[in-house]
């Protein structure tokens, strides 16, 4: 299975915060979420891998090619859609591509034209008079007219109304159905990704606490609840981010310990319940 993105060791530190030590790989093909709470470092590679911050140490290989030393090459094939706008806001459809297209050695204008009627975008019509779904659209079209091979996303999804998320949903498994295409995908709403990752990367306070496919992660924790009374202390170091009341207790296990407390209830954990339970309590999988 070939890599369209190899994230070895990464490392950036900042007064605040610090990505430790990341690594994760996407193979051509698939669509991998990126997901953890607001400040976990998702925005921070992405930026890495644009070469927008620099890093301290490790190594970012997009289409086998160093990032850094390979830069023009590598954004030649690179599309990225951001939680904002990032061109002019007077710019219309049509001045942004001739702004944009100039960067860009295989632009293709027809391409470019069927997208912005595909995705009924007004010609004349300023960019700061679009909806978020519209900005976000124009962001695709651009992808999509230099035959973008990575798609870059990060928080596309924010704020826009469900049909329009589920829209944008659509395109990017349209995107990548040639085998061809793959598609890095930032977000905290992670009802997303269940309906079109193949892979999912979590992240906590700069360190990835799992990497892999999505069906693993899902298999592999549970919620588990019961009476206050049957907890004891070897089952309470086994539960991340247990909550406790008067009435019994909650939390986060591995499914593989189902099978040792027989007094309580299990469910499947959801995406959003595993990245929520396991920022609670901070160990290295």
């Amino acid at each position: 299975m070939n890599n369209l993105l190899e994230i070895n060791n990464l490392t950036k530190k900042f007064q605040d915060f610090a990505l430790n030590d990341v690594s994760f790989s996407l193979p051509q093909g698939y669509i991998m979420g990126v997901v953890g709470p607001n400040g976990a470092g998702k925005t921070t590679i992405i930026k890495l891998i644009l070469n927008i911050l620099k890093k301290d140490n490790g190594q970012i290989l997009v289409f086998d090619k160093d990032n850094i030393e390979f830069e023009n090459l590598v954004k030649q094939n690179i599309g990225v859609v951001f939680d904002s706008m990032f061109y002019v806001d007077d710019w219309t459809v049509v001045d942004t591509e001739k702004a944009v297209s100039m960067f860009y050695n295989n632009w293709d204008h027809d391409k470019y034209i069927k997208m912005i009627e595909r995705f009924e975008l007004p010609k004349n019509k300023k960019i700061r008079d679009f909806s978020k779904g519209m900005q976000m659209k124009l962001m695709l079209a651009c992808a999509f007219s230099h035959d973008a091979k990575l798609l870059i996303l990060d928080e596309p999804t924010s704020g826009l109304d469900p049909v329009t998320r589920d829209e944008f949903l659509e395109i990017l498994q349209e995107y990548i159905k040639d085998g061809e295409r793959s598609v890095l995908f930032s977000t905290h709403i992670t009802t997303d990704l269940k309906q079109v990752a193949d892979f999912i990367t979590v992240l906590i306070k700069g360190e990835v606490i799992y990497t892999g496919s999505m069906d693993q992660l899902l298999a592999k924790y549970c919620m588990i609840k019961g009476s206050i009374h049957e907890l004891n202390d070897q089952l309470t170091k086994q539960i991340y981010g247990i909550r406790k009341t008067s009435m019994g207790y909650e939390g986060l296990i591995e499914a593989k310990y189902k099978n040792d407390y027989h007094n309580c209830f299990y469910e499947n954990a959801t995406i959003n319940d595993i990245v929520v339970y396991l920022s609670k309590k901070e160990l290295k999988l």
